[in-house]
């Protein structure tokens, strides 16, 4: 039995614009890689919008783009594609 007092994790109405950063190690297609990925489980993506950062000494990649989420389905399987890249280290 939970704990009442335990905080719980926030529940997600779907569908609803959701953001996920994911970071990486840098490459010239590191970007496209992860968009292909993403447009995969959330089809119409804006890639447009995606914001990639370089990490301060250039071996890391951050980048971060808004999906429409349409259920927690969708984003195991997206989170599990991702790391399935090889490229990928965390999916925040």
């Amino acid at each position: 039995m939970a704990d009442v007092n335990e905080p719980q994790a926030p529940k997600i109405e779907f569908p609803c614009q959701y953001p996920i950063k994911v970071i990486g190690t840098a490459g010239d297609d590191f970007a496209e890689v992860i968009c292909q990925v993403v447009e995969k489980h959330a089809p119409g993506v804006d890639t447009t919008t995606v914001e990639i950062k370089d990490s301060k000494n250039g071996r890391f990649l951050s980048l971060r783009v808004v999906i429409t989420a349409t259920g927690q389905e969708q984003l195991e399987a997206l989170h599990r594609d991702l790391k399935a890249t090889g490229r990928v280290h965390m999916v925040l």
